[in-house]
């Protein structure tokens, strides 16, 4: 008998080079990590940990394979200001004392910073960040993960609901993620985006994107922000939740899951934030 195609995708997947986020709870459900040559999208409103991730992910990023790392440095692209240096700092130090033997130097100096302020801006960098991978391909750690923080941001205000300004929309989002999904595949390189989310309105219809067909975050029902078009943009998302709980004695609670990826099965995980960083709550493997 043939092997399934969903069979194939999965151990496909399992030869792709992954990186650690820094939490061998999290990356256990990611099977290993965050995958190369493709784009994932962490989806949350403000305050669930989307850029706490992020942020631990191009540190972890600079360690050795043989601890979940890509040996490789990091192209943070931030869209909202200020960038929160200090808290980079704090986990630099956090990363520094838990693998002091395993770093060569200092993590700050591993992570390039660049601020966008629009889509045609970005679209326009593409030619720019080329260059970059190129030059870095032959240093010690070359690098191999982009972070976009926010992807959202550039669309906030510049756009309006007219025919032209919905094509023109669309045609940025093919832009860009093309050339972050070209770039993935030459370079072999990690591409994590953050997007926001909205309330959902009824009136949109109930239309099912992977796993999920309703999110909740905040006791609200929401929606991935950009719509459908740029759904269809990334290969993977995944759904940031946080939930206050005073009566339990637990100030906030946050969710991890899958909304959608090609080489993952359905799961939810909590997990903590801490000075220290981003960690997962052993709980056990959930069908929700």
């Amino acid at each position: 008998m043939g092997t399934a195609p969903q069979n194939l995708l999965q151990k496909l997947h399992e030869r792709t080079e992954k990186c650690t986020i820094g939490c061998p709870i999290l990356d256990r459900y990611l099977n290993g990590g965050i995958p190369t040559k493709s784009i994932t999208e962490l989806v949350a409103e403000s305050g669930s940990g989307k850029t706490q991730i992020c942020l631990q992910l191009v540190l972890s990023a600079q360690l050795p394979p043989s601890h979940g790392g890509l040996s490789a440095s990091s192209l943070y692209i931030y869209t909202e200001y200020p960038f929160p240096i200090r808290r980079l700092k704090q986990l630099s130090l956090s990363l520094l004392s838990s693998h002091q033997n395993h770093l060569t130097s200092d993590p700050l100096k591993r992570i390039i910073l660049r601020g966008i302020s629009s889509a045609e801006n970005f679209v326009e960098l593409l030619p720019d960040i080329e260059l970059c991978l190129n030059y870095w391909k032959s240093r010690l750690l070359p690098i191999r993960v982009i972070v976009v923080d926010s992807i959202a941001a550039l669309f906030r205000s510049e756009f309006e609901n007219s025919c032209f300004d919905l094509k023109r929309r669309s045609s940025l989002f093919f832009k860009i993620s093309g050339g972050l999904k070209s770039l993935a595949e030459r370079f072999g390189l990690v591409v994590v985006v953050t997007n926001q989310v909205v309330d959902f309105i009824e009136e949109n219809g109930n239309v099912r994107i992977g796993n999920f067909s309703e999110l909740y975050s905040s006791g609200r029902r929401v929606c991935p922000a950009l719509g459908i078009s740029w759904a269809n943009c990334v290969n993977s998302r995944v759904f940031l939740s946080k939930d206050e709980e005073c009566s339990s004695g637990i100030k906030m609670r946050r969710r991890f899951r899958v909304v959608f990826a090609p080489h993952l099965p359905q799961f939810c995980s909590e997990f903590l934030i801490s000075e220290k960083g981003v960690f997962g709550v052993e709980m056990g493997q959930r069908n929700v």
